[in-house]
């Protein structure tokens, strides 16, 4: 499932979806720091300006800022014709924006849930198939899916989430079959727990793994980059994350069920 990682494409135009904080800055971070040149999108004008910024004058290269809330919708429609229109090639689309609420699925809003839902699997649909022809005609390009270690099996209390993420890991998966002789790579990225407000919503209690570390944004952008370069098809951050699924997946489904029950009431609850 994780295959041997070897940085092998030379750097070319990337555009990262959530990019003014968390994984998604990190993710500006690591592809600036190995040359690439960024197309910056999220929400927050102000956040992107001052990274993009920053990232100029440090490394050098060419950055683009696009502010926009990709919950909207039409918005990957509009997305992609403003990168056409600036006259843009995209070599590597990085799929990072997504939303998590917690809390049992009839107790969590239907627009709450709806919006998940847009962002995390209709925007990352319509963005793939937007940028992907251009990458097929030109024989080479990258896609980078954020998925999860949560689509390895249903999660409670974050089921529209986890749900989601499964189908981010498995459209990832039957398109890097689809394209692997197309010159493109589509890679799935499953980050288990990791430090971002995301995690840690309006002072509840951080996710966490009782006795594992939660990883860093850096390491999962630093990780991610590489397989994404690689072409691995699925990445799973962390030997305890890797170990979790593979034990999981040797489960029969009930239990697989109390498993994740258990799992979700000691990380979440």
């Amino acid at each position: 499932m994780n295959a041997s990682i070897r940085p092998s494409h030379k750097p070319g135009r990337t555009l990262i979806t959530g990019a003014s904080s968390g994984i998604g800055a990190e993710f500006a971070r690591t592809f600036a720091r190995h040359g690439h040149s960024l197309i910056l999108v999220a929400r927050r004008a102000d956040k992107l300006e001052a990274l993009a910024q920053g990232l100029r004058q440090q490394y050098g290269i060419a950055v683009e800022v696009i502010p926009q809330d990709l919950g909207q919708a039409g918005a990957a429609e509009q997305l992609h014709r403003e990168v056409t229109q600036r006259g843009l090639a995209v070599d590597i689309l990085v799929n990072n924006a997504g939303l998590l609420f917690r809390g049992t699925f009839p107790e969590t809003r239907l627009a709450e849930q709806q919006a998940l839902l847009q962002l995390n699997i209709t925007v990352l649909t319509e963005l793939t198939h937007l940028f992907l022809p251009a990458m097929v005609e030109r024989g080479h390009g990258r896609v980078l899916n954020l998925a999860s270690s949560a689509a390895f099996q249903p999660l409670p209390w974050t089921a529209t989430y986890a749900a989601s993420k499964a189908y981010v890991l498995s459209f990832s998966e039957a398109l890097s079959i689809e394209l692997k002789h197309r010159g493109v790579s589509v890679t799935a990225l499953c980050p288990g727990f990791t430090e971002t407000d995301m995690i840690a919503q309006q002072g509840a209690k951080t996710f966490k793994i009782p006795g594992v570390r939660n990883l860093t944004p850096a390491k999962v952008a630093e990780q991610g980059y590489a397989a994404c370069m690689a072409g691995t098809p699925v990445y799973i951050n962390g030997a305890v994350n890797r170990a979790l699924v593979l034990m999981g997946q040797h489960l029969p489904r009930w239990l697989q069920r109390l498993s994740a029950e258990w799992f979700a009431r000691a990380a979440m609850r």
